[in-house]
């Protein structure tokens, strides 16, 4: 295994060098802003750092248990498991974690400005608010409010629901400041605290991850496992039933030899038994299954084989991968689909791709299945983290301004 950094003016000029040199064939693991060295360093301009990765011919056998070094630890990248603050600095090419911060922070001032210039238009009116009920203030404070939301990609079912929530417990004499306050409190309550891999009970836990192709299944495995291995100090085991997509099997085989961990390619439901057993000493298995559409019965009859192949003894966790830019309608479907398999916890990725973070809460509040993780960004193991339902919470209720 071939670990090197490259460094260039920018990330792409890094990924081209390290390209150039080593093939076409390299993994990239890490990419990092770091200060050039040298006597005038403070006055040159940073440098982009990128790790990669890559498997010598001798390495690309179809051993399936390379052997555990407990003795020393696999090369990985400085950074394994980002705390949550620096999720909001990676989440957002354009914005920042204050400047999310500071969007909510300065809602209200938004709002001031906006009651007086504020238009009645169709899309905005709600028959429902009783004007001689609340202060003009606040009747234009929830239109608004109901605006941004939707600009956010909340259903309108959802934010009619936040709303009337909203004006049950609205007084005459309420400040903006504190329906704000309110709204928010609220919706973090429905979000809920994330609930992630747990530890301890029966050993090995077996964790499997399904969801449709091309939402980023493979990496977000790579993410956690290098997270439990490294960080955590755990035996892992990578299993992949995707036996439709060469390549999704060959990226995790990559990902297995770099963390030094075993890896085998499952083909039948009784596979997963064996495999059990095999790794009865380890703390967790994860499962890549192979993405379908949830209109193929026969893939979906295949997933549901596979996760009934792990039996009752073993402590046995479902995690659905979305992607963030999916369309809602189309989230309904596939989690409408999996559902019918298996209770699921859900793990939203490619939050960088898309400014509007409305559709984790509608299929939040749709499937009542408890969120998990996120990732940002393609880098391994850096790009994911636990949901956080304040920061998504406060993002939802700025104003989009790509919206």
């Amino acid at each position: 295994m071939i670990i090197k950094k490259f460094q260039a003016k920018t990330e792409r000029e890094a990924v081209e060098a390290a390209k150039k040199e080593l093939g076409e064939n390299v993994v990239i693991m890490n990419a990092k802003e770091v200060k050039q060295k040298g006597l005038l360093s403070f006055l040159k301009a940073p440098l982009m750092e990128v790790t990669v990765a890559l498997e010598e011919e001798s390495e690309r056998t179809p051993a399936v248990f390379p052997p555990q070094k407990e003795t020393s630890a696999p090369i990985v990248p400085d950074s394994i498991w980002e705390k949550e603050e620096n999720l909001r600095e990676a989440s957002q090419k354009e914005d920042s974690g204050k400047v999310i911060e500071q969007k909510l922070e300065n809602l209200q001032s938004l709002l001031e400005q906006r009651i007086k210039m504020e238009e009645e238009k169709p899309r905005e009116s709600r028959e429902d608010v009783k004007e001689s009920k609340f202060p003009q203030e606040i009747i234009t404070f929830m239109k608004l409010l109901y605006n941004t939301m939707i600009d956010n990609e909340v259903q309108d079912i959802y934010a009619n629901q936040i709303i009337e929530e909203l004006e049950k417990n609205c007084t005459p004499h309420m400040q903006m400041d504190f329906a704000l306050s309110t709204v928010y409190q609220k919706m973090i309550l429905k979000f809920g605290q994330a609930e992630l891999i747990g530890e301890g009970g029966r050993t090995p836990r077996i964790i499997f991850f399904i969801g449709p192709t091309g939402v980023g299944k493979t990496t977000t495995i790579a993410k956690i496992a290098s997270k439990f291995c490294v960080e955590e100090k755990k035996k892992v085991a990578l299993l992949t039933a995707d036996t439709y997509r060469i390549a999704a099997a060959e990226q995790l085989r990559t990902y297995a030899n770099i963390l030094e961990v075993p890896f085998r390619i499952i083909y039948a439901p009784e596979e997963i038994a064996q495999a059990i057993e095999e790794f009865k000493g380890y703390d967790y298995i994860f499962v890549d299954t192979s993405g379908h559409s949830h209109q193929n019965d026969e893939q979906k009859k295949t997933t549901e084989g596979f996760l009934k192949g792990a039996g009752d003894k073993v402590e046995r966790e479902v995690y659905l991968v979305l992607s963030a830019t999916t369309k809602y309608r189309d989230l309904v479907k596939i989690a409408d689909a999996y559902k019918e398999l298996a209770d699921f916890k859900l793990i939203f990725t490619k939050l960088d791709e898309t400014t509007a973070l409305g559709n984790l809460f509608n299929l939040k509040l749709y499937t009542g299945a408890p969120m998990s993780y996120i990732t940002c960004g393609q880098n391994v193991p850096d790009d994911i983290c636990p949901f956080n339902p304040q920061s998504t919470v406060k993002q939802i209720l700025s104003k989009n301004e790509q919206g």
